[in-house]
């Protein structure tokens, strides 16, 4: 083969293993040149998406291209969804769903969702998240856990595995082996997990291994340090823990997903082509990357790192066939999965809505001091949210409070206003409640130490006032009226709202 030719090889291959994102509601055509030239994959973000129907014809467009052409996307349903990321997701999450503890309502809300998904075309999906939230002040995962018990979460992991793909979408089982117990946020530095291989068999693998069990054919490797396994190199980076424990000890074949690439956890030490040529050589089959880097010269920069790693020796060039074949198996089998999928349009508001109406619970004293007969004033305690939640989502309780009681008023608050002191709590939220029920909305008071002492401010000053925690339950004063929905979607709002209103959850 001649140099050339084989250069040329040597790129499709390098493309056909990433799985880049893009920016508009319409293919560039720097993408539909790419997937020409062999790129086997895209990922949509929210930055794609208008409507299910938008996204079917851009869908259609790309696959004109490769009718076999993986679409992904990084919907979980509940505080992360992309697909209705301007209006809120009309599920509820994992921990609502792990909270009810119904494996058939957790198959069924997969299930919904996967219509929806298939309708627009996507063909694999960055869910569900396997990891176990043993951690209460893990940044990163939170709500989007089933929860801190690690059966609970291996259930409802092959529940929401087996629903998702009953409707013709692939599931991804992430973030291995489980980024449930660490305390920083990927996106930003490298986590650690530093459990003993026993404690990481009995705590963070039983979902992984429930999800190979239920049909998972790819599973996404988490940026974090799991010394048990390997101390220097993190899991997305490291074949002890790809190779060795994930196909090896688990017995996965499938395709191996990275995290994005982009993320501080890898890139500041090794930078975004180091550490795609890293993962690829350690067992990644496909590199998740665009979620920030979505530029045409990122997918050349890849493409040219890992050719040149090839031709360097940094690579085995049989290991990119190999990851390169795993995407083909992989592209093929997701297309047989769509076309298989069962038909029928998503039910929307329905299934979701039962899920999150039976995802609420009430305190003794909430149950005693509701339903509010008058329109309150919704004072709503706003954190900043990692980078996996889009900012422009919405969640609170005010809306639909405004909805079933005209005259609610509302305010925001967050936490470097009142450091800032360019709010204060009694003018904001104490004096416009005056003679009026208060409702207070929380996120994670526990993990945010400004929320949790304005919650303790707030009931100190008005005893009367109902909490709403939307998401992990934390200790606010124990003889405070208090509703937990268990997740901050916009499902979840709505139940919030028709409990406050009505009186009775669960």
């Amino acid at each position: 083969m001649s140099s050339s030719k084989h250069s040329s090889e040597l790129r499709r291959l390098a493309l056909s293993v990433l799985q880049p994102g893009f920016v508009g509601t319409e293919a560039p055509d720097w993408i539909l040149r790419d997937i020409g030239d062999g790129l086997a994959s895209v990922v949509l973000f929210s930055r794609n998406i208008v409507s299910t129907e938008q996204v079917a014809r851009l869908t259609a467009q790309l696959r004109a291209e490769n009718p076999d052409l993986i679409v992904a996307i990084d919907e979980e349903a509940g505080d992360v969804t992309r697909i209705e990321s301007a209006t809120g997701s009309s599920r509820p999450g994992n921990f609502a769903l792990g909270t009810v503890d119904d494996a058939e309502l957790t198959e069924a809300v997969a299930a919904d969702l996967g219509r929806q998904l298939r309708t627009a075309g996507v063909s694999l999906d960055y869910a569900p998240s396997a990891d176990v939230n043993s951690n209460p002040d893990n940044p990163i995962i939170g709500v989007r856990s089933f929860g801190s018990d690690p059966d609970v979460v291996a259930r409802h992991t092959a529940a929401w595995v087996r629903g998702l793909q009953s409707s013709g979408v692939a599931a991804c089982a992430k973030h291995f082996p489980g980024h449930g117990d660490v305390a920083v946020d990927s996106h930003h530095d490298l986590p650690s997990y530093p459990a003993g291989r026993d404690e990481i068999a009995a705590q963070a693998l039983p979902p992984f291994r429930a999800a190979v069990a239920a049909g998972v054919r790819a599973v996404m490797s988490g940026h974090l340090l799991v010394p048990a396994y390997d101390p220097g190199l993190p899991a997305t980076l490291s074949r002890a823990i790809l190779h060795g424990l994930l196909r090896e000890e688990l017995g996965f074949d499938g395709l191996v997903v990275s995290d994005a690439i982009e993320m501080g956890a890898v890139t500041r030490r090794h930078g975004i082509d180091g550490a795609t040529v890293k993962a690829v050589a350690a067992g990644v089959d496909a590199v998740c990357v665009g979620g920030e880097s979505a530029e045409e010269a990122t997918v050349a920069l890849l493409a040219k790192a890992l050719t040149a790693a090839v031709t360097g020796g940094e690579l085995p060039e049989e290991r990119l066939a190999e990851a390169a074949g795993r995407v083909r198996e992989f592209a093929r089998w997701s297309a047989g999965l769509r076309a298989a999928g069962s038909a029928g349009e998503p039910a929307g508001a329905g299934i979701g809505h039962v899920a999150a109406r039976r995802a609420v619970r009430l305190t003794g004293a909430a149950r005693a001091a509701l339903p509010l007969t008058a329109a309150p004033h919704v004072v709503e305690l706003a954190p900043v949210t990692n980078m996996a939640i889009g900012k422009e989502t919405p969640w609170g309780v005010a809306e639909p409070l405004r909805e079933r009681l005209p005259g609610t008023t509302s305010v925001r608050v967050r936490g470097q206003e009142l450091e800032e002191g360019t709010v204060a709590l009694e003018s904001c939220a104490l004096a416009p409640a005056a003679g009026r029920p208060l409702v207070i909305v929380a996120r994670d008071a526990a993990r945010h130490a400004w929320m949790s002492r304005a919650v303790t401010g707030l009931t100190a000053a008005r005893p009367d006032a109902i909490v709403v925690e939307m998401g992990l339950p934390g200790t606010t004063p124990a003889a405070a009226a208090q509703v937990f929905t268990h997740g901050a979607s916009a499902a979840s709002g709505v139940a919030a709202a028709e409990v406050l209103t009505d009186g009775s959850a669960g």
